[in-house]
């Protein structure tokens, strides 16, 4: 509880107004802020030209977040957002939060093309450039006041993003002839954090009726689950207490590829392991096959029995995972169709399934029949007019022989026609 009735400092900035930080970080933020534990207020600033910051303002940055799934419905108000800045209307304004000595925290979400470095980009054509060209002006505005820097934790679904953002930064450095003290102080003074989110945020409920008792543009939807992986050498729990709020946020010096591999293989595995039987079936959502003991256990056995068995985490910690995944899928608050995961089946296949055939292998000097099932049925699914890929892709896959199919090493990274007479068991011919 506060001791004081001083205006609270502004204290994080964040790169981003949509429904998945609203629903995520902003959602965080509230809940330590609620427990009594942290102090400190975000400015949004809006990273595109046209977005939803106007409609934020005007119902003063305050908005209700709403979880919804099997256990039930919980609804908040979410008022840790102080102010929203435009660069595209008000760069100035923009700069000057670099000014603010209580600044301490930069959270982004630009989407997967967000952190890019394009050598096009100059000062001059601000705002108009990328987003870590935009922030590579703030840090330097922040280096000519003599201020501390940010701890910087960016949550693009992109493999270590915190790296890649520095990277872009220190390019643009280069790239503008910023001093070789400004590239030190972007080394020694700031901290990059690598991360890992996951929620599922399902953002304004259009084509529902939802009774608040008062009206809000700015609803967002999400499910309970959330989990924030955070890759540092620093004590960040000693500034952002997440533990202390009860919150799923894991701090690791060194072990974020490990929770996005069990991501990657058991949640997105799981869904792409699952797809091709499904639609062959006549199924067209997750949460129908979560609803049919057939679908289910083939995808339990699919998880528990091959997948899990090559991870190489604590295996209660995969369990629970796994459970958790379970429970997310049979949300009945989130209509995820098959139709949408099985675009691009192949490419998904080699990044979220195939890993674990072949480590299934390595470890047990044999396939896992569950997956290698569920290969086959992939191979089914694209001799149909259900699938959404590429034309070469689509064409080879629904004339192509199984052998052929297997050896494109184009498409697995392998050879992989040593699997070919246990996939024939399967396969419809």
């Amino acid at each position: 509880m506060r001791l004081t009735n001083a205006p609270v400092s502004e204290r994080i900035i964040q790169f981003g107004e949509g429904g998945f930080l609203r629903g995520f970080a902003d959602w965080m933020i509230q809940k330590m802020t609620d427990a009594g534990i942290f102090e400190g207020k975000v400015v949004v600033v809006q990273p595109i030209e046209n977005g939803t910051c106007d409609l934020l303002t005007a119902q003063n940055c305050k908005y209700t977040h709403i979880l919804r799934g099997d256990e039930g419905v919980e609804t908040s108000v979410i008022d840790v957002i102080s102010r929203c800045v435009k660069p595209y209307d008000d760069f100035e304004s923009y700069l000057a939060l670099a000014d603010i000595p209580s600044m301490r925290f930069i959270i982004s979400n630009t989407t997967e093309s967000g952190i890019v470095f394009n050598d096009t980009d100059t000062p001059k054509r601000a705002p108009y450039i990328s987003f870590p060209a935009k922030l590579t002006l703030l840090l330097k505005r922040r280096y000519d006041r003599g201020l501390g820097g940010f701890i910087l934790l960016p949550c693009e679904l992109i493999d270590r993003n915190g790296d890649n953002l520095k990277k872009c930064v220190l390019q643009y450095a280069h790239l503008w002839s910023y001093p070789e003290d400004f590239k030190e102080w972007i080394e020694k003074e700031n901290v990059f954090c690598n991360t890992l989110v996951d929620r599922i945020n399902t953002g304004y409920p259009k084509d529902e009726v939802i009774e608040l008792g008062y009206e809000d543009k700015m609803i967002n939807t999400s499910e309970f689950f959330h989990l924030w992986v955070i890759e540092t050498d620093f004590d960040l729990e000693r500034e952002l207490p997440f533990s202390r709020a009860g919150l799923n946020v894991i701090i690791t010096k060194d072990k974020l590829e490990d929770y996005r591999t069990r991501k990657v293989r058991i949640l997105n595995g799981a869904h792409t392991s699952l797809t091709p039987y499904a639609l062959l079936s006549g199924f067209d959502t997750v949460k129908s096959c979560m609803d049919n003991k057939v679908m289910r256990e083939h995808i339990r056995k699919c998880v528990f029995d091959e997948i899990i068995p090559t991870l190489d985490l604590p295996r209660e910690e995969l369990w629970e995972y796994a459970e958790q995944v379970f429970v997310r899928f049979s949300n009945p608050y989130i209509k995820h169709h098959l139709s949408s995961i099985a675009l691009n089946s192949v490419d998904k296949f080699k990044v979220r399934v195939l890993p674990s055939i072949l480590e299934y292998r390595r470890r047990f000097n044999t396939l896992p029949g569950t997956l290698i099932f569920a290969f086959a049925k992939l191979i089914d699914l694209y001799r149909t007019d259900m699938t959404n890929d590429t034309a070469e892709v689509t064409d080879f896959m629904k004339t192509a022989s199984v052998r052929d199919i297997l050896g494109r090493i184009d498409y697995w990274g392998e050879d992989l026609s040593f699997m070919h007479a246990e996939v024939m068991k399967y396969v419809t011919e």
